[in-house]
Parts: C-alpha cells; sequence; structure tokens
C-alpha cells in the first residue's frame, strides 16, 4: 500500500524500527532517525491540497548495504509502503538513507 503520505504519518515514528527485504529474501531494518518538515509547499495531493515538503533519514547496517532505489518497507502501524531511498552515508557502523517528499 502507498497512499498520499505526509509528515504526520511519520513525525511520531522517529526510532522505530521498518523492514526490507534483499536479493536472498533476508529481512533488513532500517530505523527511522530523522523526520524533518520542510518550509516550502509541495505538489498538490489528491484532494487538491498541497503538503509540505518533508525528508526521511533511516538509519541502517553497514552490510548489506542497499543501493538507490524503491523499496518496500513494512512498519506494524503503516503497513507496507513504498519508498524512494537513496544512500546518503554511512561508516563502519552503518549506512543511512534518505526518503524526499516534495
Amino acid at each position: 500500500m502507498t497512499a498520499w503520505l505526509d509528515f504526520d504519518d511519520f513525525s511520531g515514528l522517529v526510532g522505530e524500527p521498518f523492514t526490507t527485504t534483499v536479493a536472498d529474501d533476508a529481512e533488513v531494518t532500517l530505523t527511522l532517525a530523522e523526520a524533518t518538515l520542510g518550509a516550502e509547499l509541495g505538489g498538490p495531493g489528491p484532494d487538491g491540497t498541497p503538503r509540505r515538503q518533508f525528508s526521511l533519514v533511516f538509519s541502517g547496517p553497514a552490510q548489506p548495504a542497499l543501493g538507490q532505489g524503491t523499496r518496500d518497507l513494512s512498519h506494524a502501524g503503516l503497513g507496507v509502503i513504498a519508498l524512494f531511498l537513496v544512500p546518503v552515508g554511512g561508516d563502519a557502523g552503518g549506512t543511512r538513507y534518505q526518503a524526499a517528499f516534495a
């Protein structure tokens, strides 16, 4: 399920786990590390109302590192959502991924 998501859907979920799978069907857990609300309005939603731009940053393990692309993420409260994740940094302790909403 991918719906019209907004900042309020994620702002209370910082610190919570989201899971995805990799090629060998192994499960990878990403933790929502940041939810940041932007100052600018984005595009209009299905009802014509614009949403504020926002971004999410997830932290994950160093390996396996996920490539840029759309991933189905599963969360206990949101269900399964498709997000386009971009690796934005990392070190031996883990990798960070960003999803941006305009």
